[in-house]
């Protein structure tokens, strides 16, 4: 146990012990450094090997406590906060070691942002914060009491008696979404880019209500709800406007009948476009009082933008969004009118994915197959014939990439950090017949193996984050605990939990040792042939063991 003097040592406000557990791949230096140095903190580079202890650098003077949690509330649980403001530094210990790595991944192509100040994350090389006898600390367990009392209250949600769907009072996976001092418009898009750091978003709507531009939108689960509230209610999308106010919905679930720039059910591919108009069934009307018709919030099919004189390309800095998007620089194009993301939105409404940072001896075409396979039906893979580390991969549509995008920017995947933005390719090229190519492109358009086919198939409803636990299904009856256990483990992995379904043996959940097991362990083991014409469906879970 390592005891120093908060003043000498780490700095705090006052005196007092705090008993941090070493990790001894990283010496103190790092921590104690007085934070000029920004350069060791930026790209890929994190000094420590991974703890379930974060160090986080150029926090500003006024942050709150609730402000450093939200940052790690997306990937679990926070269970301990340790702030250093006259060294503008704090510590955050996740639950599981899992978490933290998830978090780190997450945020090191995206640095986040509090106040609108650029935040620094690495691994700490302690183990564990024993904070219990240092001044001040009745603020930060105050808000970490706060923060899981409601995390408590969200996991209760699945067991809870069945009021209403099996909700809590006032807790709906539907947020009712305000955006107030619009001076720039909010598309569905930047809403769906927004909010769907926090969990699976299924559908959105969007209208107008008393001259103000509102959303509807649906989680997966009531818990990632309650995160994005807790998160993002009170935040600004662009700087000193656009403001979000964010309630619980009285609804349990939307009604979509269009997918176009107004509505999006993510859920069901196959609906209309409708005329950009979509209209609501009656018994949503009611329940926030408007027509059965919603009126656009921008008339005309540039939208206003160019009406409030924008200069091409002006770039509007995307301040503090904690947990979720970081810094974005959202553009706006004066010749059209449309928002665009960038590193986000290389064409508007574009299937085609960049894939970076791959590890050229390990990846193949069917492993990105298989991998963003999870997220969408897969129509096309390239893997660069000059630079295999980069690749192309081509969804069904644009929904579905910004789906696969969202969820896999930032996992590990054979010892890298896999990038995933839009391309500026449409579509991903053939090789000419003749054409040297090394196998390095496919055509998977029919596969047998997608996932989404069939119109509303219950696969959209169980799209989730990659996770150490795999949902396993299309197991045969003859296929035992350990068959399973050792068909993982074969392949590198470290079970460290498997059970079947009590209900239907037919499926099972196994938990691995980290993310990126699970994740090659996915690309290597879906449609495994188990014997008697039974093929081994994966996919990852929600759910722990």
């Amino acid at each position: 146990m390592v005891h120093m003097d908060l003043e000498d040592g780490l700095g705090g406000e006052g005196h007092g012990l705090v008993a941090l557990k070493p990790h001894n791949n990283c010496s103190f230096s790092n921590i104690l450094a007085n934070g000029n140095d920004n350069k060791k903190f930026k790209g890929d580079r994190s000094p420590c090997s991974p703890s379930r202890v974060l160090h986080l650098r150029k926090i500003p003077n006024d942050v709150t406590e609730a402000e450093v949690i939200s940052l790690g509330l997306p990937f679990g649980k926070v269970t301990n906060l340790l702030m250093l403001k006259g060294k503008s530094q704090a510590f955050l210990e996740m639950a599981s070691e899992e978490a933290a790595v998830t978090m780190v991944n997450y945020y090191t192509p995206v640095t986040p942002h509090l106040r609108s100040q650029p935040v620094y994350i690495q691994y700490s090389n302690h183990r564990e914060l024993k904070t219990d006898n240092l001044p001040n600390q009745a603020r930060t367990q105050a808000a970490l009491q706060a923060v899981n009392a409601v995390q408590s209250g969200a996991l209760a949600l699945t067991g809870a008696p069945a009021t209403e769907g099996g909700l809590l009072p006032g807790q709906s996976s539907v947020l009712r979404i305000i955006v107030e001092n619009l001076f720039y418009p909010v598309t569905l898009e930047v809403l769906y880019q927004i909010f769907s750091k926090f969990g699976t978003v299924l559908k959105i709507i969007t209208f107008t209500k008393n001259n103000q531009f509102q959303a509807l939108l649906q989680y997966a689960d009531p818990m990632n709800a309650n995160y994005a509230k807790m998160a993002l209610d009170g935040q600004n999308i662009y700087n000193a406007c656009c403001t979000l106010r964010i309630d619980f919905s009285k609804l349990t679930s939307l009604n979509v009948k269009y997918n176009n720039d107004k509505s999006r059910d993510f859920t069901r591919l196959d609906l209309p476009s409708g005329d950009g108009q979509p209209s609501l069934d009656p018994n949503m009307a009611a329940a926030f009082g408007t027509p059965g018709i919603i009126s656009s919030p921008y008339a005309g099919a540039a939208g206003f933008a160019p009406a409030i004189g924008f200069h091409q390309a002006a770039g509007l800095s995307v301040p503090s969004l904690p947990g979720a998007l970081g810094p974005l620089a959202i553009t706006t194009s004066a010749v059209t009118g449309r928002m665009a993301i960038p590193g986000v939105a290389g064409v508007p409404g574009n299937s085609v994915l960049l894939v970076s940072n791959l590890n050229p001896d390990a990846i193949t075409p069917h492993g990105l197959f298989i991998l963003f396979g999870v997220y969408g039906d897969v129509h096309r893979v390239k893997i660069m014939f000059n630079k295999k580390e980069n690749a192309l991969v081509q969804m069904a549509d644009a929904t579905q990439a910004q789906l696969a995008m969202s969820h896999l920017n930032g996992q590990r995947l054979y010892g890298k950090v896999l990038r995933a933005t839009l391309s500026k390719h449409q579509t991903v090229q053939l090789p000419r017949e003749g054409q040297e190519d090394q196998g390095l492109t496919k055509d998977y358009s029919n596969s047998p193996l997608h996932r989404f086919k069939k119109p509303g198939s219950k696969n959209f409803l169980n799209i989730f984050p990659p996770s150490a636990t795999l949902h396993l299904s299309n197991i045969p009856p003859s296929v035992t605990v350990d068959d399973l256990k050792n068909l993982f483990a074969d392949t590198g992995c470290t079970v460290k939990a498997f059970k079947f379904f009590q209900k239907d043996r037919k499926m099972a959940l196994i938990q691995l040792g980290t993310v990126e097991e699970a994740i090659q362990a996915l690309i290597e083991l879906h449609n495994h042939d188990l014997g008697e014409n039974h093929h081994l469906r994966v996919s990852f879970s929600k759910s722990t063991i």
